[in-house]
């Protein structure tokens, strides 16, 4: 889908790091990298596809990320990186993920790590968003004042949903910069086991009496949901959706009725929240490019249905079995950027990279490394055109262009260009090679 170009001397560098960006000598008007670039911007193969509306980028907070008992040189480290452009947004849960239990009796409260979340946010620049999510022990069923984490993913009983909604408008009180709620985390929880679907009936009252608590005491708040997962299944599957179809799968039908039954019954609502990976529930792999499509297919399909702006709050572009996935890995860099091209593509209004510090057991881009180790909070090959892309995109004046014919894509600004190579394959352009999994980033000379 792409495309861009680098020097053959730097092709190794773009192999050993995923950027590059390459000049020539005195003699030369242009580097070669941007030379390339016009090749594939004079491609008649390439469209060229404007962004819909802007997207603002960000980052979710998860259980290790920049924290005070991990080695000093390491976070402060990653704190530049975050600080540095990295995140218009950043996303924190009022318990889980990080943070302790703020309410772990009845109006007995604890907000020590949620403070420490907080001020991390603060001291990077950052804008805040909280997820509500997720419920005290007591609020479950369990014994007030302990905290069993086996059951951090029970939703809380329909008796205590006012007891939840009190606790979420207590946290937005508390934290005034807070400005946008997601309520819940994919339904955790909200399932009908005897009807084998998602209880939306009992998420959306949930969300409801969220929803009015917030308002009452902070009517500036925007408050959005269902943030539910849109899982693929394959085609032909039971529960696969027959409208909802690509290259990628198709939807799953259930997760389709929940959007649709939150759209009709919820009191109000800011935004829409989903979230959703690439690879089908029966474990088929797409190709990057086929299986970021599905995000712009469910965009396309939600703004049918709804006028609301579509905050993606989680998304896992999967890769090829054969490209080492994690943090550090190139191919999940091109992956993550390919998935983003689809937002812009199809008017995606925002979304959170889940987990920005690379963790060994999240086999996804982050961007910077485990700084739970002595030499971690380091760059990692999406830090480069992640910045570069993120107050772009929010300006909302960046091109996408891409090929049927080619795996290359390209953001394409008025400054400059991100050039990514979506696949294992090396390409040729111009007579230049451009690397698998490769991400440019190109200043414009003239």
């Amino acid at each position: 889908m792409r495309s861009v170009r680098s020097l053959a001397a730097v092709f190794a560098t773009v192999l050993a790091t995923g950027l590059a960006a390459c000049s020539t000598g005195p003699s030369e008007p242009t580097s070669i990298s941007e030379r390339v670039l016009r090749a594939v911007e004079d491609d008649p193969a390439f469209t060229w596809e404007k962004q819909q509306v802007p997207l603002e980028l960000g980052v979710t907070h998860t259980q290790h990320s920049l924290d005070p008992h991990d080695p000093d040189e390491a976070v402060e480290r990653g704190k530049d990186i975050l600080e540095d452009g990295s995140a218009i947004w950043q996303n924190i849960h009022l318990m889980g993920f990080g943070t302790g239990n703020p309410e772990p009796e009845p109006g007995e409260y604890d907000w020590d790590d949620l403070d420490r979340r907080m001020e991390l946010v603060e001291e990077t620049g950052g804008r805040t968003i909280l997820t509500l999510c997720c419920a005290p022990d007591w609020m479950k069923g369990g014994e007030a004042g302990e905290t069993d984490w086996s059951t951090l993913e029970d939703e809380p009983l329909p008796e205590h949903f006012g007891d939840f909604a009190n606790l979420a408008a207590e946290a937005v009180q508390r934290y005034p910069q807070v400005e946008r709620v997601l309520v819940w985390n994919e339904l955790k929880g909200f399932y009908n086991h005897a009807e084998n679907r998602w209880d939306y009936e009992g998420y959306t009252e949930f969300y409801n009496q969220v929803y009015r608590a917030v308002k009452a005491v902070r009517p500036d708040v925007e408050v959005g949901g269902p943030y539910v997962v849109l899982i693929s299944l394959s085609h032909g599957a039971t529960d696969a959706s027959r409208e909802v179809t690509g290259p990628w799968g198709a939807a799953d039908q259930r997760s389709l009725d929940v959007v649709e039954y939150w759209l009709q019954h919820n009191e109000g609502a800011d935004f829409l929240a989903v979230d959703a990976a690439t690879e089908t529930r029966d474990d088929v792999l797409p190709s990057v490019l086929e299986g970021v499509q599905k995000y712009a297919d469910l965009d396309r399909w939600l703004r049918e249905r709804t006028d609301l702006p579509i905050w993606w709050a989680e998304f896992y572009p999967d890769v090829p079995e054969d490209a080492e996935p994690g943090a550090a890995s190139p191919a999940s860099a091109a992956a993550t950027l390919a998935a983003v091209a689809a937002y812009a593509r199809s008017g995606a209004s925002g979304a959170l990279l889940w987990g920005p510090q690379g963790d060994p057991k999240l086999g996804y881009a982050s961007l910077w490394t485990d700084a739970t180790q002595e030499d971690g909070g380091r760059p990692t090959p999406l830090t480069e055109p992640w910045q570069w892309l993120v107050p772009r995109l929010a300006e909302g004046d960046v091109e996408i262009g891409h090929s049927a014919t080619s795996p290359l894509l390209v953001f394409r600004a008025p400054d400059g260009a991100v050039v990514v190579n979506a696949s294992e394959q090396a390409v040729t352009v111009a007579d230049e090679p451009v690397g698998p999994w490769s991400i440019t980033v190109v200043p414009r000379t003239t």
